[in-house]
């Protein structure tokens, strides 16, 4: 991220940073970015005002330089680390509050390039503070895509974000939506780069088409979808194996081999994972990555039915949140080791090995997230819209405008401009159906299901936005 030099005004009660004049003791930024991906910022913002601890005035803060980054969280001691703090905090309270949106937001947000002084110039990543959230704690900012790790890693965290949010049971393609710009020119003297910084609820980064990804929506879903379902064959073959080593075993032996064989393969269908023996259990962590060491086993047995899987001592309901925390454990020791110099890697390499771990268990919550939508839109066979038309159109020429946008199909009743992000329209037409059309509470809370899902669905920017909220309300 490009900038001269990065200030801000934190004022009591301000919702967002502001620059100010020359007056003032600190000089205004030139070239400014921070405000890019507002769509991301408003969503994190609210979340983070649930809860906030640490009285930060605003999440654009975590996004700057840490003079200016002072200014908005004075009681944030390492400010490395206030971007994840903020990630943390979000993700902690949109949790509380079942908002699964908001997680993702959280997940992006702590993906997201970060100020620095120059073209090139890569940010401080956090270290000292663990992530009270593993989703969390398995991300890091994007840096520079001009800078050497920008260039190296940036695939790496996209990839990481969308085995995130396919564990939380998220779209794994709204990952694409932590991108940032294409690279800039090395010792541009303005220090602009391709950056934005307008404030636009549906991101500058987003509207003005700058925003460019270091992976493809085939990269995600090969990583995600792909790996999974490698490893879950390899499960069911183990727990196989398991089962007729135990019928040759004595009665106890063989009830106990046949337990840890059904859980073996019921890990594997949830989570993607090959089962292996291992003390009090059976380890359904499969992935063979050992920067900084092995991932912890995830141990699956019958001592507590309810939350049979644990992970150095912590005990979890599924196995995918526990191979999760795995593969978090695992990049906290590679990046300590990476940033002591204990090890002869760097914090992407770490990266990238998360990314291939979480991918490896990934399957399951990736299907996790497609049987959802499959019950949203076996749900609204029994919807009762009275007659109106909720459904989106998206296309060119709406308003005028030359690049593809969203209106409501019927114009009369949801009287709206476009917009490029289907979750303007999809709100408001949802804000608005039950008066207009008379809708019961069922008909409602369907149409704000299918507007979530919509902008969860590639990003909420394109046809598959508008054909995910048509679909799932029977339009």
């Amino acid at each position: 991220m490009k900038t001269t030099s990065t200030l801000v005004a934190a004022l009591a009660g301000v919702a967002s940073a502001r620059t100010i004049n020359s007056a003032s003791s600190l000089s205004k930024r030139e070239v400014p970015q921070e405000k890019s991906h507002q769509n991301i910022l408003d969503v994190v913002n609210t979340n983070l005002k649930l809860n906030n601890p640490l009285n930060i005035v605003d999440a654009v803060f975590a996004l700057l330089g840490n003079k200016a980054a002072a200014e908005g969280a004075p009681e944030v001691q390492n400010l490395d680390c206030l971007q994840q703090i903020v990630a943390d905090q979000a993700f902690t309270n949109a949790k509380a509050a079942g908002d699964l949106e908001g997680q993702a937001n959280a997940i992006v947000f702590r993906a997201l390039e970060r100020n620095t002084g120059s073209v090139g110039l890569e940010s401080v990543l956090c270290s000292g503070i663990t992530a009270v959230n593993p989703e969390i704690a398995a991300i890091t900012q994007h840096q520079d895509p001009a800078s050497a790790a920008g260039k190296s890693g940036n695939a790496a965290i996209e990839l990481a974000v969308a085995a995130q949010l396919a564990s939380i049971g998220f779209d794994p393609l709204f990952a694409l939506q932590s991108g940032t710009f294409a690279p800039g020119e090395i010792g541009d003297p303005t220090a602009a780069g391709n950056t934005c910084d307008d404030e636009d609820p549906a991101g500058c980064i987003n509207t003005k088409n700058l925003l460019t990804p270091a992976v493809t929506e085939a990269d995600i879903k090969a990583a995600v979808a792909g790996a999974g379902a490698g490893a879950a064959g390899k499960g069911k073959a183990a727990g196989k194996a398991q089962a007729k080593e135990a019928k040759g075993q004595g009665k106890a032996t063989a009830g106990a081999q046949a337990s840890q064989a059904d859980a073996s393969k019921e890990a594997a269908a949830d989570a993607g994972a090959q089962a292996t023996a291992t003390e009090g259990g059976v380890n359904v962590q499969t992935f063979t990555g050992d920067l900084g060491g092995a991932p912890p086993a995830v141990v699956s047995s019958q001592a507590d039915p309810k939350r049979n899987f644990a992970v150095d001592g912590s005990t979890f309901v599924n196995a995918g949140a526990a191979l999760q925390r795995s593969c978090a454990v695992q990049h906290t020791k590679c990046a300590n080791g990476a940033n002591s110099g204990s090890l002869d890697v760097s914090v992407s390499d770490c990266d990238a090995q998360q990314a291939q771990c979480n991918a490896a268990a990934g399957g399951g919550a990736a299907k996790r997230f497609i049987t959802r939508k499959a019950r949203l839109a076996v749900r609204q066979a029994a919807l009762n819209f009275n007659g109106c038309n909720l459904g989106i159109d998206f296309g060119a020429g709406n308003d005028g405008r030359k690049e593809d946008s969203f209106v409501p199909a019927d114009a009369s009743t949801f009287n709206h401009g476009s917009a490029l992000n289907i979750k303007v329209i999809s709100d408001f037409i949802c804000q608005q159906a039950g008066n207009k059309c008379d809708l019961g509470t069922a008909e409602v809370d369907a149409c704000n299901a299918a507007s979530k899902l919509a902008q969860g669905t590639a990003g909420g920017k394109a046809q598959a936005s508008a054909d995910a909220f048509n679909k799932a309300l029977g339009f």
